[in-house]
């Protein structure tokens, strides 16, 4: 009698199993959306009087890529950052950022998903402002925070403190950190706004072998952790180039010369 009632019972929730299947199955076969470029360059160019900065530069880079911009100074680095960041307006050509277009949608907004590191910055920080604080106006776009940090806030640049590795720097003033502490420091500050593209303009710049050498070892880790985002390295050593980078750009008298995977881009004749 329990079989004929199990066999029964059997019978009934089948087609129940088959509903969930065809739900499973239909789940299955949704259609992907294919996430749009980081950042998508058409046709740059970026003019002063009659001398081309940048010429007509494509570049398109995908999520999950660390770049390398590469180039001896006065090939166009630091224009190409200023491009990005909105603080020079272009000749001709469009940027994209997530599928956004600057110039066609607010320019803050997209500005947000940006990260910026620059030697600029350092002379800009509160001599007497804790680390913590300095990550937390990272948040709000802002330079020596008038209020005191929420706990949200707080929270949030703690687990960014223990990222960059300087937990036990939170309570340390910006006066008090070397070099290469507060170039962390600059990058968790970045990090608070929780951009997609994280700007390394000349992190090393300053730092003697041994620290560049320490800090290129943390950046190296920082690229291989999940969720970070994608790193866009600006420099003119070779010997910056870390296993985490994996494509490079090659520019010289505003023209990207090369690009690609790393490998194959660092050859003695794209050089």
């Amino acid at each position: 009698m329990e079989l004929v009632r199990g066999a029964a019972y059997q019978r009934r929730s089948l087609p129940q199993e088959k509903l969930s299947l065809g739900h499973r199955r239909t789940a299955r076969y949704k259609p992907c959306v294919a996430k749009p470029p980081i950042l998508d360059i058409i046709n740059l160019c970026l003019e002063r009087g009659d001398t081309h900065i940048l010429d007509c530069l494509n570049w398109r880079i995908e999520a999950g890529q660390h770049w390398v911009v590469l180039g001896p100074n006065g090939s166009g680095k630091t224009s190409l950052i200023a491009a990005l960041t909105g603080y020079k307006s272009p000749t001709s050509g469009t940027i994209h950022i997530l599928g956004k277009t600057y110039g066609e949608n607010d320019w803050f907004q997209l500005r947000k998903q940006i990260g910026l590191v620059s030697s600029a910055l350092d002379k800009l920080m509160a001599h007497d402002e804790p680390v913590l604080e300095t990550i937390v106006s990272g948040k709000y776009a802002m330079i020596d925070l008038w209020q005191e940090p929420s706990l949200g806030d707080k929270r949030a640049a703690g687990a960014i403190l223990k990222r960059i590795e300087c937990s036990h720097l939170a309570n340390r003033p910006w006066t008090q950190l070397s070099q290469g502490e507060r170039q962390r420091t600059l990058i968790g500050r970045a990090l608070m706004s929780k951009p997609k593209l994280l700007m390394l303009d000349e992190p090393c710049a300053g730092l003697d072998p041994a620290a560049r050498e320490h800090f290129l070892q943390f950046l190296n880790r920082l690229g291989s952790k999940k969720n970070t985002p994608t790193i866009m390295l600006i420099t003119h050593h070779l010997e910056e180039i870390m296993p985490v980078f994996t494509h490079a750009l090659l520019l010289r008298g505003g023209k990207d010369i090369a690009k690609g995977r790393v490998n194959k881009i660092l050859t003695s004749k794209s050089l």
